[in-house]
């Protein structure tokens, strides 16, 4: 990646959890690259093969600005780490009004989190695997059980749990996207109970269910489907056994109409 950061949409996005997009939908700003390497990725064009435009920090700040002015709920960082000090410098420049969420793997540093402290009003992370080998294969990534744990620990810390305004949408704290593979409801499992054990009743879930073959997991033998129904629910059951607070996303959502165009031009 290079210093500055490299944007490939910016715009209003309705797709996100119900307290995210709201009614006003959320200020996305999808960076191209990432800080993991899963073969499945949905977004592959750009976290990947490095699709979009290269722009500076006050552009960004300027798109904050634009954003804002449209109405939209938050502005929501996708994937945003590797462009981290660029980033910065554009909250110097200007600081939305909105809460700022931060969109990301999971896969994260605390200290890099820790240069966020007092920026970030929402965290948005994924937290993929209960087994470091599946994270391993399927992400590129050592030791993620372990570096997801202490990254969403610093993420509560720095945020609280997740609170809502009168409307519904979110004003701070922190939720957990987790999505279910094919042939993969043990891990799914793993995770809730990870979850559960370490973070209780102050962690909010999104059990996401939208998964579609993309890249390399199109000719994976154990991820080249869609997820069935039976495989879903088993989850879902486990999550309310478990009475995590969260939502969970129809399955109908496995569909590839809410992929993003990838559409951005710098003027």
């Amino acid at each position: 990646m290079p210093s500055s950061p490299l944007v490939a949409r910016i715009a209003p996005h309705m797709w996100e959890e119900p307290p995210i997009s709201g009614t006003k939908g959320s200020g996305a700003i999808f960076f191209s690259g990432c800080t993991m390497k899963c073969i499945y990725c949905q977004n592959f064009e750009i976290s990947a093969d490095n699709f979009g435009v290269q722009i500076d920090a006050r552009t960004l700040a300027e798109e904050y600005k634009r954003l804002e002015d449209m109405g939209v709920h938050n502005i929501d960082l996708i994937s945003a780490t590797q462009f981290l000090p660029e980033i910065l410098r554009s909250f110097e420049i200007y600081k939305p009004k909105i809460p700022i969420v931060y969109n990301c793997g999971g896969y994260e540093r605390v200290e890099t989190l820790r240069a966020l402290d007092g920026i970030v009003d929402i965290y948005l992370p994924d937290f993929k695997y209960s087994d470091d080998n599946l994270g391993k294969e399927y992400s590129g990534v050592e030791n993620y059980v372990e570096t997801a744990t202490d990254a969403l620990r610093e993420m509560l810390r720095q945020t609280g749990r997740l609170t809502l305004n009168e409307e519904g949408i979110a004003n701070s704290g922190v939720l957990v996207r987790h999505l279910v593979l094919p042939n993969h409801t043990k891990n799914s499992i793993g995770v809730l109970n990870i979850l559960k054990e370490n973070f209780g009743d102050e962690i909010t879930v999104s059990l996401m269910g939208q998964y579609i073959p993309h890249g390399k997991a199109v000719n994976h033998p154990k991820l080249d489907r869609k997820i069935t129904k039976r495989e879903y629910n088993k989850v879902l059951d486990h999550l309310i056994d478990l009475e995590l607070d969260g939502f969970a996303q129809e399955l109908k959502s496995a569909d590839e109409c809410f992929i993003p165009l990838w559409n951005y031009k710098k003027e």
